[in-house]
């Protein structure tokens, strides 16, 4: 479970950060949380003396003799290495702050009266989010850069790769998706060698998402979709399938 800590000396705001990040995680069912909600340096780091990878959530201003925001989050940081710190404050942009500190903050939520509460509620799902993604095993998920976002697909929900009419661009194709990419299929099959056969120079199917093949039609059905299929492509089915074929 993923502990997670609240520092504000305003009780308002306080009380605000906590109710809806506790109905967040009610809501969704996270495996998170609030472990303390405090109002000073010292009681937070009393509560987080033993934490590992905890998700902080501290007031910039905080007025408790040398302690503030950014010196608190430097010592969390030195606790707690790869923990998550996320600041509350009244300014619009403070990151060249945190580069002070050599701090690095996930996030940076501004007082806004009752859109607090609910701010630090979708602050709290992205974290959720990138904290499932660095579990993950990325040896089962595909990392791919689309626009200026970079996506990561189970390698489980992925039908196929289709070479896009656009040059050396693919399309990347799921149940209910299809992401375009820079990349080839060349590359594609070395990379995902023994999960995805060529069963056309312009396909590289999932090789346990075929569900039937139509070795007259020159077609192989993958997900309810349709791939061309070539004289290789035949070839390395029969082949994958122990000559069988």
């Amino acid at each position: 479970m993923i502990s997670i800590y609240l520092c504000d000396d305003e009780e308002a705001v306080r009380h605000q950060l906590q109710t809806a990040i506790e109905w967040k995680i009610f809501v969704e069912n996270y495996d998170m949380k609030v472990a303390c909600a405090a109002s000073c340096a010292g009681e937070l780091l009393d509560a987080a003396q033993d934490s590992c990878r905890g998700v902080y959530f501290l007031d910039v201003d905080l007025k408790d003799g040398d302690w503030d925001g950014f010196t608190l989050g430097r010592e969390l940081r030195r606790r707690d290495p790869h923990g998550t710190l996320v600041y509350i404050t009244s300014y619009g942009d403070l990151a060249w702050k945190t580069f002070q500190y050599h701090l690095e903050a996930f996030d940076y939520i501004v007082k806004e009266g009752e859109q607090t509460g609910s701010a630090a509620a979708r602050c709290l799902e992205a974290v959720h989010t990138r904290l499932l993604d660095e579990r993950r095993d990325p040896a089962e998920v595909f990392s791919l850069r689309t626009g200026d976002e970079t996506r990561h697909v189970p390698l489980a929900d992925i039908l196929f790769f289709e070479t896009a009419p656009k040059a050396h661009h693919v399309y990347l194709h799921t149940a209910d998706s299809r992401l375009d990419f820079v990349g080839s299929l060349n590359e594609l099959e070395r990379e995902l060698c023994g999960r995805f056969v060529r069963v056309h120079r312009g396909y590289l199917a999932a090789w346990d998402k075929i569900e039937a093949v139509d070795w007259k039609g020159n077609q192989v059905r993958v997900g309810g979709r349709t791939c061309l299929l070539s004289r290789a492509g035949k070839a390395e089915l029969k082949q994958k399938r122990g000559g069988s074929l």
